[in-house]
């Protein structure tokens, strides 16, 4: 069997692994110990992102012709790929903070969505919050006004309703009827 039958299968796992991804990291991930692997490992699974170290022809290969191929010139020492189909920013994320507490893992850039990112543009994609925090963001600015507004009308119902409210009103309006006849 020829090698290059032999790698094109490989090839072809990437491609497929890539070929819905919203975002796509690479990492140099020299010097990392095996517990610090695993972890990053199991991290990378909670988060439903796929991790794999493959040779960097195989991913220069798999990358030609896709939204990836900037990534080409980066393939240099040894490389792993994060891949998420689900959320475009969850790789970046993940891996940056890891990257915080074991200095050997080392981003090298990336894909988000179309648009290649080198290290720092990366780091700072990294920042931006997940779907489910922005959307709990967002939930939790709408309904504070709602909330705000439900304590008052509580409050106002508590100390007798609305009567005590209507009737300052109502002495007020008779006042303002009598200043025009005074003219």
């Amino acid at each position: 069997m020829a090698k290059v039958e032999l790698k094109q299968p490989i090839v072809e796992e990437i491609s497929n692994a890539i070929k819905d991804a919203q975002s796509v990291v690479l990492v140099d991930y020299r010097g990392l110990t095996v517990e610090e692997d695993t972890k990053l490992r199991a991290e990378l699974r909670q988060n439903d992102i796929t991790y794999k170290v493959y040779k960097n022809t195989m991913m220069n290969f798999a990358f030609k012709g896709t939204d990836f191929e900037s990534l080409s010139p980066m393939l240099e020492g040894p490389s792993a790929i994060a891949i998420s189909k689900s959320d475009a920013t969850a790789p970046a994320r993940v891996l940056a903070k890891f990257a915080k507490d074991a200095k050997a893992l080392e981003l090298k850039g990336g894909v988000v969505e179309g648009v290649f990112y080198d290290a720092a543009g990366i780091a700072e994609v990294a920042k931006i919050p997940s779907r489910e925090e922005l959307l709990s963001k967002l939930l939790g600015s709408i309904q504070s006004p709602i909330a705000n507004f439900a304590r008052v009308i509580d409050q106002i119902a508590k100390k007798g309703g609305a009567g005590e409210c209507a009737a300052p009103a109502a002495e007020e309006a008779p006042a303002a009827e009598e200043a025009p006849a005074a003219e």
